[in-house]
């Protein structure tokens, strides 16, 4: 459905440390960067196939955890989730649910949630069996 997404963000920098350390385990890298903007893809697909860009903005779009948006990215493993998960912690981000099962969105619906530190709401999911 979607070619890619843009977000805004106010330091590029930072973002780039939280998205390397976030996305990483998911097997999404930094496949495009030029002064102001981080493009994230899967290496492996095509150096240009970039999913996700990051760009610095003069006014990102303000936080708003009662707007509903959020973006979800596929992990290929529960592993990947916990380790997205701690990677995006420790880079600047904000614990919004631990990794874990949610029976409530399906039986084996497995993810964690975070804010990054622009205050984009991230979700890891993995719909594996355990």
């Amino acid at each position: 459905m979607f070619d890619h997404i843009s977000i805004g963000v106010r330091d590029v920098a930072a973002s780039k440390r939280f998205y390397d350390a976030a996305l990483r385990p998911l097997g999404f890298t930094c496949v495009s960067q030029s002064p102001g903007s981080l493009g994230y893809g899967v290496q492996a697909v095509a150096p240009q196939a970039v999913a996700l860009w990051v760009n610095e903005a003069a006014r990102p779009v303000p936080a708003d955890e009662r707007s509903g948006l959020h973006f979800c990215f596929a992990a290929p493993t529960r592993d990947s989730v916990g380790a997205f998960h701690a990677g995006a912690l420790r880079e600047g981000g904000s614990d919004n649910g631990g990794p874990g099962l949610r029976a409530d969105y399906g039986e084996n619906y497995y993810a964690a949630f975070v804010v990054d530190p622009d205050g984009y709401r991230l979700e890891a999911y993995c719909g594996a069996a355990a």
